[in-house]
């Protein structure tokens, strides 16, 4: 017994997504070749913007594949907590995103047909497996931060979670959460205001069924997504929700939204922002068919990427605070 209770102590519980960085070897080999091919034979011209990928193209994109290949063998061979290492990898997975913004076009063309927006299903596997890259990686350097960094591998937590209480507002939500969610609200009606200010060019309601689902999913995110991750009904039904009143509300039905969509918004008008500056200092800036004025851009993108930061902080207070507890510590 003394043997058995010696090695179940000194046996420390391995961290989650240990699969990661052979994945990422998996990808890069895989990925890579096509970049490689692309790179030699000439890519594709793909909508919107004839090219599949944002500022890594060509050769460029082949070593992007290149450095994650590298940043995940040095994760899995590490003998203990390199934080440059990890800076590293987290940077490379970053650049991966920044590569492939225009998927959120691609999954709203793809999940709402009819709205107009060019999708290419080429474009479209290329930008996905370009984020792919990006989620394996991400897994990789939070797989070495959790065996090296924290009280526990398999989830790092060194403190308890708050739980919900029964009232208005949620226990153990951090006050950084409720100005995220609040800002996010903020930042919807914002580009709301500024689409009303400069004048609608077609009425919304007159867009079809498309057009329609488009413009209350749009108030549902801006609104509704980011109240119900920091508000008490976000966590178990309201007494006026039939059938469901009292009930938990599972947690990955606000929390996968709520992750995607700030994700999204970052990224897109995060790059997009970049590009807008970079144009206007340059006097490059393209206004298209001239219906909206440059004004509009730099209120409308930043108004979006406050909107989608402070979904992300509301979604992170959710994730930590509706976390069962961990397996291995208890906490």
């Amino acid at each position: 017994m003394t043997v058995t209770r010696n090695h179940e102590k000194t046996a420390a519980p391995k961290a989650p997504f240990a699969w990661a960085a052979p994945a990422v070897l998996v990808w890069a080999v895989g990925y890579g070749a096509v970049r490689v091919y692309w790179a030699v034979a000439g890519a594709p011209s793909f909508p919107p913007i004839g090219s599949d990928l944002i500022g890594f193209t060509g050769w460029a994109a082949v070593l992007l594949c290149a450095a994650g290949a590298v940043a995940a063998l040095l994760l899995r061979a590490a003998d203990g907590w390199r934080w440059p290492l990890a800076i590293a990898a987290w940077a490379v997975s970053a650049a991966l995103v920044a590569a492939c913004p225009i998927l959120l076009l691609d999954a709203v063309g793809l999940l709402i047909p009819g709205l107009g927006l060019p999708f290419h299903l080429g474009a479209f596997l290329s930008r996905a497996g370009c984020f792919a890259g990006a989620a394996l990686l991400a897994a990789a350097a939070l797989s070495y931060q959790r065996r090296w960094r924290g009280d526990c591998p398999p989830c790092s937590r060194t403190g308890a979670t708050g739980r919900t209480d029964d009232g208005s507002r949620a226990a153990g939500t951090p006050w950084w959460a409720w100005w995220g969610a609040y800002l996010a609200v903020a930042g919807c009606l914002v580009r709301l205001l500024a689409q009303v200010a400069v004048g609608w060019t077609d009425n919304p309601l007159n867009g079809g069924p498309s057009m329609l689902v488009f413009e209350v999913g749009f108030l549902l995110a801006g609104v509704v997504l980011p109240l119900a991750l920091v508000h008490s009904w976000g966590r178990s039904f309201p007494r006026w929700v039939p059938l469901l009143a009292g009930h938990r509300v599972p947690r990955w039905l606000p929390l996968g939204p709520g992750y995607a969509i700030a994700g999204g918004l970052i990224v897109y008008f995060g790059v997009g922002m970049v590009q807008l500056a970079i144009e206007t200092a340059t006097g490059t800036w393209d206004p298209g068919d001239g219906s909206l004025p440059l004004a509009f851009f730099w209120v409308a993108m930043p108004a979006y990427w406050v909107w989608g930061g402070g979904l992300g902080a509301a979604a992170l207070a959710y994730h930590r605070a509706t976390r069962p507890p961990c397996r291995a510590c208890g906490r």
